[in-house]
């Protein structure tokens, strides 16, 4: 049978050293808690560490904590933001690849993907992992969906423009043959024992009901336009 998978997604560490977005506050944690993470997935091969938004916690506190430990992780970037304030630079970008991690795209600007026309979702969805490959010189096709906000249009896009593998925000285990991957978010409040539950893959079951309703409705909400 296929092998089940933990997919973990952390956004931001430590004390922002930018402006957030309101509501980002929610899902950045503190240095302690994204270590006590870390050391839940030590020696776990079905735990995958992903990280969205390209915060340049990612090169300055979350790479050395993942290399003292031999932990690999994921890195889904925005393009556009390359070099903004608080973010990462292109520079930080190959640092991490030559560290053996692995580079994604989050798109161009974090946008909600349901809400872009034609011309925006050609910027987010092919422009950006196109800037991405140039920066790390390889190619860039693994996608994580800002905002874990996707449709039948959305999902039909991204097939278009080449995605091989892509990464929502549904929560719960995931195959790690498919091509759509669900994840759990790291947020404000989680303690040891949130680790421990959603590690085991036990969200409890009316959580576990409404996740499974809810990635229903959006795979199957939209009409192609």
């Amino acid at each position: 049978m296929p092998a089940r998978v933990i997919n973990l997604t952390v956004h931001g560490i430590g004390e922002p050293p930018r402006d957030l977005d309101p509501g980002e506050d929610q899902t950045w944690v503190s240095v302690e808690q994204f270590e006590q993470v870390l050391d839940a997935a030590v020696g776990r091969d079905d735990v995958r560490i992903t990280f969205d938004d390209g915060n340049s916690s990612d090169i300055e506190i979350a790479l050395p904590r993942l290399q003292s430990r031999g932990l690999e992780a994921e890195f889904f970037v925005l393009a556009g933001l390359l070099g903004a304030p608080g973010r990462l630079t292109g520079s930080d970008v190959r640092k991490l690849k030559d560290a053996g991690m692995r580079i994604g795209s989050h798109g161009w600007s974090h946008r909600d993907w349901r809400r872009i026309d034609r011309a925006q979702a050609v910027e987010e969805m092919i422009e950006a992992p196109r800037v991405l490959s140039s920066v790390i010189g390889a190619p860039v096709s693994r996608v994580a969906v800002p905002f874990g906000s996707y449709d039948r249009m959305v999902l039909a896009r991204l097939r278009s423009a080449g995605a091989s593998v892509v990464y929502t925000s549904d929560g719960g285990p995931a195959n790690e043959q498919t091509w759509l991957q669900a994840r759990t978010s790291l947020r404000h409040d989680i303690d040891p024992q949130w680790t421990a539950d959603v590690l085991a893959g036990q969200p409890g079951l009316r959580r576990q009901a409404r996740r499974l309703a809810a990635g229903l409705v959006k795979r199957t909400r939209g009409a192609a336009r």
